[in-house]
Protein backbone atom coordinates (compact mmCIF):
# COMPACT_ATOMS: atom_id res chain seq x y z
CA UNK A 1 0.00 0.00 0.00
CA UNK A 2 1.35 3.40 -0.66
CA UNK A 3 2.25 5.75 1.52
CA UNK A 4 -0.52 7.86 1.36
CA UNK A 5 -2.61 5.41 1.52
CA UNK A 6 -1.34 4.26 5.08
CA UNK A 7 -1.36 7.57 6.40
CA UNK A 8 -5.22 8.17 5.32
CA UNK A 9 -6.94 9.28 8.45
CA UNK A 10 -4.04 8.89 10.87
CA UNK A 11 -4.52 11.87 12.90
CA UNK A 12 -8.14 11.24 13.33
CA UNK A 13 -7.41 7.60 14.81
CA UNK A 14 -4.19 7.91 16.93
CA UNK A 15 -6.46 7.36 20.03
CA UNK A 16 -7.84 4.57 18.47
CA UNK A 17 -4.99 2.19 19.21
CA UNK A 18 -3.91 3.81 22.33
CA UNK A 19 -7.73 2.64 23.79
CA UNK A 20 -7.08 -0.61 21.91
CA UNK A 21 -3.73 -1.43 23.61
CA UNK A 22 -5.05 -0.22 26.83
CA UNK A 23 -8.76 -2.52 26.27
CA UNK A 24 -6.05 -5.73 25.97
CA UNK A 25 -3.92 -4.52 29.01
CA UNK A 26 -7.04 -4.99 31.24
CA UNK A 27 -8.91 -7.77 30.21
CA UNK A 28 -7.15 -10.74 31.72
CA UNK A 29 -5.58 -11.58 27.97
CA UNK A 30 -3.62 -14.89 27.39
CA UNK A 31 -0.20 -14.49 25.33
CA UNK A 32 -2.02 -13.83 22.45
CA UNK A 33 -4.51 -11.69 23.64
CA UNK A 34 -7.52 -14.04 23.13
CA UNK A 35 -9.51 -14.84 26.40
CA UNK A 36 -12.63 -17.06 26.80
CA UNK A 37 -14.50 -18.31 30.19
CA UNK A 38 -15.47 -21.75 31.35
CA UNK A 39 -18.75 -21.45 29.75
CA UNK A 40 -18.57 -17.99 27.30
CA UNK A 41 -17.27 -17.36 23.81
CA UNK A 42 -14.25 -17.34 22.18
CA UNK A 43 -12.45 -13.56 21.97
CA UNK A 44 -9.82 -13.13 19.36
CA UNK A 45 -7.78 -10.12 18.56
CA UNK A 46 -7.67 -8.72 15.13
CA UNK A 47 -4.53 -6.48 14.96
CA UNK A 48 -4.56 -4.26 11.35
CA UNK A 49 -4.57 -0.88 9.94
CA UNK A 50 -7.45 -1.54 7.33
CA UNK A 51 -10.26 0.02 9.67
CA UNK A 52 -9.31 3.73 9.63
CA UNK A 53 -8.51 3.30 5.44
CA UNK A 54 -12.11 1.66 5.15
CA UNK A 55 -15.53 3.92 5.32
CA UNK A 56 -16.72 4.09 8.99
CA UNK A 57 -17.99 1.25 10.43
CA UNK A 58 -17.11 -0.98 7.10
CA UNK A 59 -14.59 -3.24 8.88
CA UNK A 60 -16.85 -3.88 12.11
CA UNK A 61 -20.20 -4.54 10.37
CA UNK A 62 -18.06 -7.38 8.50
CA UNK A 63 -17.06 -8.88 11.96
CA UNK A 64 -20.27 -8.29 13.46
CA UNK A 65 -21.54 -10.06 10.42
CA UNK A 66 -19.21 -12.87 11.43
CA UNK A 67 -20.21 -13.11 14.65
CA UNK A 68 -23.41 -13.57 13.85
CA UNK A 69 -22.74 -16.89 11.56
CA UNK A 70 -20.05 -18.09 14.55
CA UNK A 71 -21.90 -17.30 17.88
CA UNK A 72 -19.34 -18.92 19.63
CA UNK A 73 -16.60 -16.35 18.56
CA UNK A 74 -15.87 -12.87 19.51
CA UNK A 75 -14.15 -10.40 17.40
CA UNK A 76 -11.90 -7.25 19.02
CA UNK A 77 -11.08 -4.77 16.75
CA UNK A 78 -7.22 -3.24 17.08
CA UNK A 79 -7.33 -0.31 14.68
CA UNK A 80 -4.77 2.34 14.24
CA UNK A 81 -2.34 3.78 11.29
CA UNK A 82 -0.11 1.35 9.54
CA UNK A 83 3.23 2.76 11.09
CA UNK A 84 1.78 1.98 14.73
CA UNK A 85 -0.04 -1.15 13.91
CA UNK A 86 3.61 -2.33 12.44
CA UNK A 87 5.47 -1.35 16.05
CA UNK A 88 2.76 -3.06 17.61
CA UNK A 89 3.17 -6.54 15.71
CA UNK A 90 7.27 -6.27 15.48
CA UNK A 91 6.66 -5.60 19.45
CA UNK A 92 4.12 -8.44 19.73
CA UNK A 93 6.39 -10.93 17.46
CA UNK A 94 9.25 -10.37 19.90
CA UNK A 95 7.15 -10.91 22.93
CA UNK A 96 5.35 -13.83 21.93
CA UNK A 97 2.19 -11.35 22.26
CA UNK A 98 0.85 -10.93 18.73
CA UNK A 99 -2.70 -10.99 18.22
CA UNK A 100 -5.00 -13.81 17.04
CA UNK A 101 -5.62 -12.88 13.48
CA UNK A 102 -2.89 -9.82 12.30
CA UNK A 103 -2.71 -8.14 9.40
CA UNK A 104 0.29 -8.00 7.54
CA UNK A 105 2.64 -6.63 4.78
CA UNK A 106 4.30 -9.07 2.96
CA UNK A 107 7.90 -7.60 3.76
CA UNK A 108 7.11 -8.58 7.40
CA UNK A 109 6.11 -12.12 7.01
CA UNK A 110 9.97 -14.11 5.84
CA UNK A 111 10.91 -12.30 9.53
CA UNK A 112 7.74 -13.26 11.38
CA UNK A 113 8.50 -16.33 10.07
CA UNK A 114 11.88 -17.25 11.12
CA UNK A 115 10.76 -15.68 14.58
CA UNK A 116 8.09 -18.05 14.68
CA UNK A 117 5.81 -15.56 15.32
CA UNK A 118 3.17 -16.41 12.73
CA UNK A 119 1.41 -20.01 12.44
CA UNK A 120 1.88 -22.29 9.66
CA UNK A 121 -1.27 -21.70 7.52
CA UNK A 122 -0.76 -24.45 5.23
CA UNK A 123 -1.11 -26.85 8.35
CA UNK A 124 -4.06 -24.39 9.27
CA UNK A 125 -6.12 -25.13 5.77
CA UNK A 126 -5.29 -28.73 5.95
CA UNK A 127 -7.13 -28.98 9.74
CA UNK A 128 -9.67 -27.13 8.19
CA UNK A 129 -9.80 -28.89 4.95
CA UNK A 130 -9.94 -25.64 3.47
CA UNK A 131 -10.28 -25.34 -0.15
CA UNK A 132 -6.89 -23.36 -1.39
CA UNK A 133 -7.79 -23.50 -5.27
CA UNK A 134 -10.11 -20.24 -4.64
CA UNK A 135 -6.93 -18.31 -3.37
CA UNK A 136 -5.38 -15.72 -5.83
CA UNK A 137 -1.74 -15.73 -4.61
CA UNK A 138 -0.10 -17.39 -1.21
CA UNK A 139 2.98 -16.06 0.69
CA UNK A 140 5.33 -18.65 1.57
CA UNK A 141 8.73 -19.32 3.94
CA UNK A 142 10.37 -22.49 3.03
CA UNK A 143 7.08 -24.25 1.61
CA UNK A 144 4.73 -23.08 3.87
CA UNK A 145 2.14 -20.47 3.69
CA UNK A 146 2.34 -17.71 6.05
CA UNK A 147 0.15 -14.86 4.78
CA UNK A 148 -2.44 -14.83 2.45
CA UNK A 149 -3.64 -11.83 0.71
CA UNK A 150 -7.04 -10.84 1.19
CA UNK A 151 -7.37 -7.79 -1.01
CA UNK A 152 -4.56 -5.93 -3.64
CA UNK A 153 -3.81 -2.87 -4.49
CA UNK A 154 -2.27 -3.15 -8.18
CA UNK A 155 0.37 -0.57 -9.69
CA UNK A 156 -0.74 -0.16 -13.52
CA UNK A 157 0.40 2.49 -15.71
CA UNK A 158 -1.44 5.97 -15.91
CA UNK A 159 -0.90 7.74 -19.13
CA UNK A 160 -1.64 11.47 -19.71
CA UNK A 161 -3.88 11.58 -22.25
CA UNK A 162 -4.02 14.90 -23.23
CA UNK A 163 0.27 14.82 -23.24
CA UNK A 164 0.07 12.09 -25.58
CA UNK A 165 -2.17 13.33 -27.80
CA UNK A 166 -0.04 16.41 -27.97
CA UNK A 167 2.82 14.43 -29.13
CA UNK A 168 1.07 12.14 -32.15
CA UNK A 169 0.41 9.25 -29.38
CA UNK A 170 -3.14 7.81 -30.09
CA UNK A 171 -3.23 5.23 -27.26
CA UNK A 172 -1.68 4.17 -24.27
CA UNK A 173 2.02 2.33 -25.67
CA UNK A 174 1.52 -1.80 -24.75
CA UNK A 175 5.10 -3.31 -25.83
CA UNK A 176 8.47 -1.57 -24.62
CA UNK A 177 8.88 -0.29 -28.17
CA UNK A 178 6.15 1.52 -27.94
CA UNK A 179 6.20 2.64 -24.68
CA UNK A 180 10.23 3.99 -25.76
CA UNK A 181 8.68 6.29 -28.55
CA UNK A 182 6.24 7.52 -26.27
CA UNK A 183 8.70 8.55 -23.98
CA UNK A 184 10.52 10.25 -26.47
CA UNK A 185 7.97 12.12 -28.47
CA UNK A 186 6.43 13.69 -24.67
CA UNK A 187 10.15 14.87 -24.18
CA UNK A 188 9.90 16.25 -27.24
CA UNK A 189 7.41 18.69 -27.02
CA UNK A 190 9.69 20.67 -24.34
CA UNK A 191 8.10 23.31 -21.96
CA UNK A 192 9.96 21.07 -18.73
CA UNK A 193 7.74 17.88 -19.75
CA UNK A 194 8.93 14.32 -19.48
CA UNK A 195 8.22 11.08 -20.73
CA UNK A 196 7.95 9.10 -17.80
CA UNK A 197 9.06 9.42 -14.16
CA UNK A 198 10.95 6.89 -11.94
CA UNK A 199 11.36 7.75 -8.50
CA UNK A 200 14.78 6.03 -6.98
CA UNK A 201 14.98 7.47 -3.84
CA UNK A 202 17.19 4.74 -1.34
CA UNK A 203 15.69 6.71 1.59
CA UNK A 204 12.15 4.98 -0.05
CA UNK A 205 13.68 2.22 -2.28
CA UNK A 206 10.18 0.74 -3.16
CA UNK A 207 10.51 2.44 -6.84
CA UNK A 208 12.79 -0.95 -7.45
CA UNK A 209 9.76 -2.44 -6.72
CA UNK A 210 7.04 -1.05 -8.25
CA UNK A 211 9.04 1.07 -11.01
CA UNK A 212 12.14 -1.16 -12.36
CA UNK A 213 10.82 -4.87 -11.47
CA UNK A 214 7.56 -4.79 -12.88
CA UNK A 215 8.89 -4.55 -16.27
CA UNK A 216 10.48 -8.35 -15.59
CA UNK A 217 7.56 -8.89 -14.01
CA UNK A 218 5.49 -7.47 -17.14
CA UNK A 219 6.55 -10.22 -19.45
CA UNK A 220 6.35 -12.95 -17.27
CA UNK A 221 9.79 -12.73 -15.89
CA UNK A 222 10.81 -13.50 -12.52
CA UNK A 223 14.54 -12.27 -10.40
CA UNK A 224 14.48 -15.80 -8.35
CA UNK A 225 14.79 -18.95 -8.81
CA UNK A 226 13.75 -21.63 -6.14
CA UNK A 227 13.34 -18.72 -4.37
CA UNK A 228 16.86 -17.56 -4.00
CA UNK A 229 18.15 -14.30 -6.28
CA UNK A 230 18.62 -14.73 -9.90
CA UNK A 231 19.63 -11.45 -10.68
CA UNK A 232 21.80 -12.10 -13.33
CA UNK A 233 19.40 -14.04 -15.84
CA UNK A 234 18.09 -12.80 -19.12
CA UNK A 235 14.59 -11.53 -17.82
CA UNK A 236 16.13 -8.82 -15.41
CA UNK A 237 19.34 -8.03 -17.51
CA UNK A 238 16.61 -7.19 -20.37
CA UNK A 239 14.59 -4.93 -18.12
CA UNK A 240 17.61 -3.21 -16.74
CA UNK A 241 18.93 -3.04 -19.91
CA UNK A 242 15.89 -1.12 -21.23
CA UNK A 243 15.06 1.36 -18.90
CA UNK A 244 18.87 1.99 -18.87
CA UNK A 245 18.26 3.09 -22.80
CA UNK A 246 15.28 5.20 -21.84
CA UNK A 247 17.72 7.03 -19.36
CA UNK A 248 20.41 7.61 -21.56
CA UNK A 249 17.52 9.31 -24.26
CA UNK A 250 16.72 11.61 -21.83
CA UNK A 251 13.22 10.34 -21.47
CA UNK A 252 12.93 10.01 -17.70
CA UNK A 253 12.06 13.18 -15.63
CA UNK A 254 15.18 14.50 -13.64
CA UNK A 255 16.00 14.27 -10.17
CA UNK A 256 15.36 10.66 -10.06
CA UNK A 257 17.94 9.46 -7.60
CA UNK A 258 16.32 11.27 -4.62
CA UNK A 259 12.82 11.29 -5.74
CA UNK A 260 10.25 9.32 -3.87
CA UNK A 261 6.94 7.63 -4.83
CA UNK A 262 5.16 11.07 -4.17
CA UNK A 263 7.22 13.30 -6.15
CA UNK A 264 6.14 10.79 -8.99
CA UNK A 265 2.49 11.79 -8.31
CA UNK A 266 2.58 15.00 -7.88
CA UNK A 267 4.49 15.71 -11.10
CA UNK A 268 2.27 13.40 -13.14
CA UNK A 269 -0.71 15.33 -11.41
CA UNK A 270 0.87 18.66 -12.52
CA UNK A 271 0.93 17.19 -16.16
CA UNK A 272 4.84 17.44 -16.39
CA UNK A 273 5.10 13.60 -16.73
CA UNK A 274 3.33 11.62 -19.23
CA UNK A 275 3.35 8.03 -17.74
CA UNK A 276 3.87 6.75 -14.59
CA UNK A 277 3.63 2.91 -12.97
CA UNK A 278 1.50 3.71 -9.81
CA UNK A 279 -0.97 2.14 -7.22
CA UNK A 280 -4.77 2.78 -8.09
CA UNK A 281 -5.32 4.44 -4.70
CA UNK A 282 -3.97 7.10 -6.01
CA UNK A 283 -6.89 7.75 -8.84
CA UNK A 284 -8.95 9.44 -6.05
CA UNK A 285 -6.39 11.69 -5.10
CA UNK A 286 -5.56 13.04 -8.61
CA UNK A 287 -9.50 13.59 -9.20
CA UNK A 288 -9.44 15.80 -6.49
CA UNK A 289 -6.26 17.70 -7.24
CA UNK A 290 -6.81 18.28 -10.73
CA UNK A 291 -10.28 17.62 -11.81
CA UNK A 292 -9.58 18.71 -15.43
CA UNK A 293 -6.67 16.46 -15.30
CA UNK A 294 -7.31 13.81 -18.26
CA UNK A 295 -5.47 10.58 -17.71
CA UNK A 296 -6.34 6.59 -18.87
CA UNK A 297 -4.66 3.57 -16.99
CA UNK A 298 -3.67 0.38 -18.80
CA UNK A 299 -1.68 -2.92 -18.16
CA UNK A 300 2.43 -2.56 -18.21
CA UNK A 301 3.87 -2.75 -21.34
CA UNK A 302 5.92 -5.91 -22.13
CA UNK A 303 8.36 -7.01 -24.36
CA UNK A 304 8.10 -7.25 -27.88
CA UNK A 305 6.36 -10.24 -28.67
CA UNK A 306 5.49 -11.35 -25.48
CA UNK A 307 2.40 -13.17 -25.49
CA UNK A 308 1.98 -14.51 -22.13
CA UNK A 309 0.15 -13.39 -19.26
CA UNK A 310 1.37 -10.37 -17.47
CA UNK A 311 2.40 -9.81 -13.93
CA UNK A 312 1.19 -6.46 -12.39
CA UNK A 313 2.80 -5.25 -8.93
CA UNK A 314 0.88 -5.04 -5.99
CA UNK A 315 0.62 -4.34 -2.77
CA UNK A 316 -1.88 -6.19 -0.15
CA UNK A 317 -3.40 -6.23 2.71
CA UNK A 318 -2.67 -9.60 4.09
CA UNK A 319 -3.71 -12.30 6.52
CA UNK A 320 -1.69 -14.05 9.21
CA UNK A 321 -2.48 -15.80 12.35
CA UNK A 322 -0.59 -15.37 15.71
CA UNK A 323 2.07 -18.31 16.34
CA UNK A 324 0.97 -18.02 19.58
CA UNK A 325 -2.87 -18.02 19.26
CA UNK A 326 -4.17 -19.28 22.09
CA UNK A 327 -7.08 -20.14 19.33
CA UNK A 328 -5.89 -21.43 16.16
CA UNK A 329 -9.12 -22.74 14.70
CA UNK A 330 -11.02 -20.09 15.49
CA UNK A 331 -8.56 -18.02 14.26
CA UNK A 332 -8.18 -19.51 10.88
CA UNK A 333 -12.12 -19.07 11.05
CA UNK A 334 -11.98 -15.87 10.44
CA UNK A 335 -9.66 -15.95 8.07
CA UNK A 336 -11.23 -18.16 6.06
CA UNK A 337 -14.87 -16.01 6.33
CA UNK A 338 -12.47 -12.94 5.13
CA UNK A 339 -11.72 -14.68 2.14
CA UNK A 340 -15.27 -16.52 1.31
CA UNK A 341 -16.65 -14.99 -2.36
CA UNK A 342 -18.93 -12.60 -0.70
CA UNK A 343 -17.33 -11.03 2.22
CA UNK A 344 -14.06 -10.93 -0.09
CA UNK A 345 -15.78 -9.26 -2.68
CA UNK A 346 -17.57 -7.14 -0.11
CA UNK A 347 -14.05 -6.22 1.43
CA UNK A 348 -12.52 -4.91 -2.07
CA UNK A 349 -15.64 -2.56 -2.90
CA UNK A 350 -15.28 -1.23 0.46
CA UNK A 351 -11.22 -0.72 -0.10
CA UNK A 352 -11.21 -0.22 -3.55
CA UNK A 353 -9.08 -2.84 -4.16
CA UNK A 354 -9.12 -6.43 -6.16
CA UNK A 355 -9.79 -9.62 -4.20
CA UNK A 356 -7.68 -12.36 -2.96
CA UNK A 357 -10.24 -14.77 -3.76
CA UNK A 358 -10.74 -15.60 -7.37
CA UNK A 359 -14.34 -16.15 -7.10
CA UNK A 360 -14.82 -12.96 -6.08
CA UNK A 361 -16.02 -9.94 -8.35
CA UNK A 362 -16.15 -6.38 -6.29
CA UNK A 363 -18.71 -3.93 -7.45
CA UNK A 364 -17.13 -0.60 -8.71
CA UNK A 365 -20.38 0.86 -9.83
CA UNK A 366 -20.41 3.47 -7.62
CA UNK A 367 -16.79 4.06 -8.30
CA UNK A 368 -14.38 5.97 -10.46
CA UNK A 369 -14.29 4.06 -13.88
CA UNK A 370 -10.57 3.33 -13.74
CA UNK A 371 -11.28 0.73 -11.01
CA UNK A 372 -13.44 -1.31 -13.42
CA UNK A 373 -10.82 -0.52 -16.10
CA UNK A 374 -7.99 -1.99 -13.57
CA UNK A 375 -10.08 -5.17 -12.38
CA UNK A 376 -10.62 -5.98 -16.59
CA UNK A 377 -6.46 -6.00 -16.68
CA UNK A 378 -5.87 -7.50 -13.55
CA UNK A 379 -8.12 -10.92 -14.63
CA UNK A 380 -6.31 -10.61 -17.59
CA UNK A 381 -3.28 -11.04 -15.67
CA UNK A 382 -1.39 -11.83 -12.22
CA UNK A 383 -0.60 -10.33 -9.29
CA UNK A 384 3.28 -10.44 -8.97
CA UNK A 385 5.53 -9.19 -6.10
CA UNK A 386 8.52 -11.10 -5.01
CA UNK A 387 9.84 -8.71 -2.85
CA UNK A 388 6.61 -9.97 -0.51
CA UNK A 389 8.05 -12.68 1.49
CA UNK A 390 11.48 -11.99 1.27
CA UNK A 391 14.03 -11.61 4.24
CA UNK A 392 14.71 -7.77 4.61
CA UNK A 393 12.72 -7.07 1.77
CA UNK A 394 12.91 -3.41 1.56
CA UNK A 395 16.97 -3.46 2.03
CA UNK A 396 17.07 -5.85 -0.62
CA UNK A 397 15.27 -2.59 -2.90
CA UNK A 398 18.07 -0.26 -1.57
CA UNK A 399 20.94 -2.54 -2.27
CA UNK A 400 19.61 -2.73 -5.82
CA UNK A 401 19.00 0.84 -5.78
CA UNK A 402 22.68 1.22 -4.97
CA UNK A 403 24.09 -0.60 -7.84
CA UNK A 404 21.10 0.61 -10.59
CA UNK A 405 22.05 4.32 -9.61
CA UNK A 406 26.14 3.69 -10.26
CA UNK A 407 24.55 1.99 -14.07
CA UNK A 408 22.62 5.18 -14.57
CA UNK A 409 25.69 7.34 -13.41
CA UNK A 410 27.84 5.55 -15.97
CA UNK A 411 29.97 3.90 -13.09
CA UNK A 412 29.23 0.78 -14.13
CA UNK A 413 28.10 -1.86 -16.83
CA UNK A 414 25.04 -3.85 -16.65
CA UNK A 415 26.59 -7.30 -16.19
CA UNK A 416 28.53 -5.94 -13.16
CA UNK A 417 25.39 -3.89 -11.76
CA UNK A 418 23.04 -7.33 -11.67
CA UNK A 419 26.41 -9.37 -10.31
CA UNK A 420 27.03 -6.98 -7.45
CA UNK A 421 23.33 -7.17 -6.53
CA UNK A 422 22.89 -10.50 -6.61
CA UNK A 423 26.20 -11.23 -4.22
CA UNK A 424 24.82 -8.52 -1.74
CA UNK A 425 21.29 -10.16 -2.05
CA UNK A 426 22.89 -13.73 -1.59
CA UNK A 427 24.07 -12.40 1.74
CA UNK A 428 20.83 -11.61 3.38
CA UNK A 429 19.56 -15.09 2.34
Amino acid sequence: MSKDARTRGALRLLGVLAVATTVAATAGCSASGSSASSDGPVTLEFAQWWEPELPAGALRGIMDDFEAANPGIKVNLLSGPYASTKEQLFAGAAAGTMSDVVGLDGAWVSDFAKQGALADLTQLMSDAGYDESQLASQIKVDGSTYMIPAVNFVYPLFTNDDLLAKAGVTAPPSTRTEFSNAAKAVTALGDNTSGWILPLSQEAPNGIQNDVMSWVWASGGSMLKDGKPDLTNSDVKSAVEFVQGMWNDGSIAPGSFTMKEQDKVEEFGNGRVGMMIDSLAHINLLRKNDPNLKFSISAIPAADGFTGERGIPYASWGLGVSGSSAHPAEAFKLVSYLMSEKVNADLSTKANAFPGNTKSVPDFSGSDPLFQTAFDIYKKGYPANEFTGLPVAEELMRTFDTQFQSLLNGDQSVDDTLKNAQSQWESQF
